[in-house]
């Protein structure tokens, strides 16, 4: 029973990681939607597991109502960032009155965040069972075990942030941080996940590989401080969208120096990578996994470039803004799996030439 646990571990694993980035994808949906705030309490969805269709089925003053809840709530997460030394943060959310605004009820945006609510729920159960799959490796390769255990532990966390997101009424620095953890616990899982292999996953590595992989270090830093650009766009965008709700075709022109950053990054994140592949391919001799992964890694960097040009000449589209924060978590994981593959000393010693 424990070796077949072992054996399944790492499908599941990979299943557990798919979900993930389909909720990562929902979320966008929920996002560009404007449904962050169709439930307004949690883990509930108007008091109930199964959200209402028709403001009918609400009482009169469900507006005062969950907006009183929103404010103990907040009162006691102020509280307790006022005592981890966030004195402004604490300030800004018990003193914005827009934070306990409550939006009319819609039925149509109320669903797809139960829906993203539901997809949260079952993410958490799969990375329960990984947990259970990994316990064989206890004895075998303890660490497996261990970082499927912190997984849990992460997507717990990450629920509590939700609900901080939703009782501090979206406000921007929650979103982004909500976002990021999502990235961490990627990942955390496809460290697991690939901790649980065997087979040797480089083919061939000469000295070039210490440069390579310093080089991917910075490539990843710099795609990160991409990423913190792009949620700060997106932020702008939401505030823009209040402006002028009914005006898409301004958004753009509305937008600050921020926008036009990220724009001009996105060329020099690809040319690194474009780089990269250069020096895994010819110079350092490397064939398989790794050169796949870069080649991927560069495809998914043209996909973005183009789905954000598009954004920009199509006045930021909904359907296309969560495709693009899907394949930037992509690119985000792709550059972790190979981070994973070019710093493993044991296959990279087996395999040095």
């Amino acid at each position: 029973m424990q070796q077949k646990l072992k054996s399944y571990y790492p499908k599941v694993s990979l299943i557990t990681i798919s979900a993930v980035y389909l909720l990562i994808l929902v979320g966008g949906i929920v996002r560009s939607t404007g449904a962050g705030m169709g439930c307004p309490d949690w883990p509930k969805c108007f008091g109930e597991y199964i959200p209402p269709t028709s403001v009918e089925e609400l009482p009169s003053d469900y507006k005062e109502q969950y907006s009183a809840l929103r404010a103990r709530k907040n009162k006691r997460l102020a509280s307790m960032l006022t005592n981890m030394g966030f004195d402004q943060l604490a300030y800004k959310i018990t003193n914005d009155k827009s934070i306990l605004e409550e939006a009319d009820f819609n039925a149509t945006k109320t669903w797809i965040e139960y829906v993203n609510r539901l997809i949260g729920a079952v993410i958490g159960l799969l990375i329960l069972i990984t947990v259970v799959f990994s316990s064989p490796y206890l004895k075998t390769n303890s660490r497996v075990f261990w970082i499927s255990f912190s997984a849990l532990i992460l997507v717990g966390f990450q629920g509590w942030v939700g609900s901080l997101v939703v009782s501090t009424n979206l406000l921007p620095g929650m979103i982004t941080f909500h976002m990021l953890l999502a990235l961490v616990l990627v990942a955390v899982l496809i460290y697991g996940y690939y901790t649980s292999l065997d087979k040797d996953l480089v083919s061939k590595v000469d000295a070039q590989a210490v440069k390579i992989r310093s080089l991917l270090v910075i490539s990843m830093v710099l795609y990160l401080i991409q990423v913190a650009f792009g949620t700060k766009v997106r932020e702008m965008v939401d505030q823009i969208a209040i402006l002028f709700p009914d005006s898409r075709e301004v958004w753009i022109s509305e937008l600050g120096i921020e926008f036009y950053l990220h724009r001009s990054y996105s060329i020099v994140i690809l040319g690194i990578h474009v780089y990269l592949a250069y020096l895994l391919l010819e110079k350092a001799k490397i064939s398989g996994t790794p050169i796949l992964l870069i080649k991927f890694i560069v495809v998914l960097i043209a996909l973005e470039i183009l789905s954000g040009a598009l954004m920009a000449y199509l006045a930021i589209p909904s359907i296309l803004q969560p495709v693009h924060l899907l394949v930037a978590s992509l690119i985000f994981g792709a550059q972790f799996y190979l981070f994973c593959v070019m710093t493993n000393p044991v296959k990279l010693m087996a395999k040095a030439s």
